[in-house]
């Protein structure tokens, strides 16, 4: 029976985060076939792209661990501008939220890190460097590990107190204007279009355009995947908790009206 059921939350699972696994087995594909000057072959491929998924989706999942006590502590800083409203607990995952909108607000500020970080690079080093994204030769270099690890968990600390805000039902209350706002309203839908923009507009200044918009597929075809998973883990997480973080918040209910 406890087989049975283990069985059954796998492949729930599986489906919850098949987007992810159907990217990442098309860049595979595409790597594979089309990236013929890579010194990677074979099955080599295969290892490198589930290696890099890895390296993308621990620090980005893991810092779910601590987010209880992030949370509890923002709410208490600002309790005196956050309301909680009525909450409709979500039963499954959302398509459009959990596969689209939020991957993409994690690509979005991965593209504004990787043009940040190259403009950096630049600057100390006097030339123009590739992408961090992609290691020379198929190696692992371990400094530029370390970089993107600490942008991750960054990353994922940041995004993970938002979507928590939204989902828990808190919102930002405007009593000058007597408006209540999500507190991911501007991340969830400017954020992704212009740090994309951004990203975009500084990869074309340092490389022609078919070499940028090939480092952009690619970097898409990157980090899709771990985004992917890390939306349907913290929707698992926050779902699997959902009392510890309804408890210990003594925000006012309802509206500012």
């Amino acid at each position: 029976m406890v087989f049975r059921i283990t069985g059954k939350g796998v492949l729930h699972l599986l489906k919850e985060i098949s987007p992810a696994l159907a990217v990442l087995f098309f860049s595979i594909l595409f790597s594979y076939f089309f990236e013929s000057s890579t010194l990677i072959k074979g099955w080599g491929i295969l290892l490198r792209a589930l290696t890099r998924f890895i390296r993308f989706a621990l620090p980005l999942c893991l810092p779910l661990y601590v987010l209880l006590p992030m949370y509890r502590f923002v709410v208490a800083r600002m309790s005196g501008k956050f309301l909680q409203t009525e909450n409709r607990r979500e039963p499954c995952v959302h398509p459009i939220k959990h596969w689209i909108f939020r991957p993409l607000q994690g690509i979005g500020i991965g593209l504004l890190f990787e043009a940040k970080l190259l403009a950096a690079l630049q600057i100390l080093t006097g030339v123009t460097a590739q992408p961090v994204l992609f290691s020379s030769r198929g190696q692992i270099q371990l400094e530029r590990m370390l970089v993107i690890t600490g942008i991750t968990v960054v990353i994922s600390l940041f995004l993970s107190t938002l979507w928590t805000l939204d989902d828990v039902g808190i919102r930002y209350a405007n009593r000058k204007d007597q408006e209540l706002k999500m507190i991911g309203k501007y991340a969830g839908t400017l954020m992704p279009i212009l740090f994309g923009f951004y990203g975009v507009f500084s990869l074309l200044d340092d490389y022609p355009a078919r070499q940028a918009f090939v480092f952009l597929f690619r970097i898409v075809m990157i980090l899709y995947p771990p985004f992917a998973v890390f939306a349907v883990m913290h929707f698992r997480f926050l779902r699997s908790r959902k009392e510890q973080f309804s408890e210990g918040t003594s925000l006012k209910k309802g509206g500012i009206w």
